[in-house]
């Protein structure tokens, strides 16, 4: 089955565009030409991914993605003009899972909606235990802590996946994004810390270590169990 995407873009030219790029890669396409209208869509239907301009009439690209993060794990490239550091960075404190500015290539941004679906849909399985507190269902692209489900986007369940199967190895800003982004990343490494500061809040236990100017690690101590 076809992977459903809405297009949030206020840009008609834009919009007409990335929708007639996508169908013809056979994707089912939904388009809105404002905030508001974006995030009603999305509450009214189910959507594999979301296409998301930032500077958008009546509702901001900010608060669209915080607001599908409350309810959804559903994936979200935000696609703007808006090209400084600081505008990534906060877009992946909101839990965006991919970044494109504005001049762009359609051919790469069909890779990177590629990349998010294939990570999305991707064929990892089983459970990894740690420490009995910590749980991944690679299955469902859940994780829990002592028994609770907590809400990850796809990229921070893939940035944490990576580390289990790494556990008590130092996994460089580099490595994690070559693993995890799986093509060439142009841009600021600081973007995986942006990621890493969301899943340690919300994991709420002390289970990744830093290593100052390198990289992060499990703690050596908590041993990986596959099930």
């Amino acid at each position: 089955m076809p992977a459903a995407i809405l297009v949030i873009e206020d840009d008609y030219y834009i919009q007409e565009l990335i929708a007639e790029f996508l169908r013809a890669q056979q994707y089912e396409v939904d388009v809105a030409g404002d905030g508001l209208e974006g995030w009603e869509k999305f509450q009214q239907s189910s959507y594999d991914l979301v296409i998301l301009d930032l500077m958008l009439p009546s509702m901001h690209g900010y608060e669209i993605c915080r607001s599908i993060r409350e309810r959804s794990d559903t994936p979200v490239i935000v696609l703007t003009a808006l090209g400084e550091e600081k505008d990534q960075l906060r877009a992946f404190e909101e839990e965006a899972d991919d970044y494109v500015t504005k001049p762009f290539s359609f051919h790469v941004l069909m890779k990177r909606v590629e990349a998010v679906l294939r990570r999305t849909r991707s064929g990892l399985s089983g459970e990894q235990l740690f420490d009995g507190r910590l749980r991944l269902d690679a299955d469902a692209y859940k994780i829990y802590v002592d028994g609770k489900l907590i809400d990850t986007t796809t990229k921070e369940f893939d940035i944490l996946h990576t580390l289990v199967h790494n556990a008590g190895r130092i996994m460089t800003r580099d490595m994690l994004l070559d693993k995890v982004w799986g093509y060439d990343f142009y841009g600021d490494s600081r973007i995986v810390d942006a990621h890493i500061k969301n899943i340690r809040k919300k994991l709420g236990i002390s289970v990744i270590r830093t290593v100052k100017g390198v990289g992060y690690s499990l703690e050596s101590e908590l041993a990986l169990v596959e099930g």
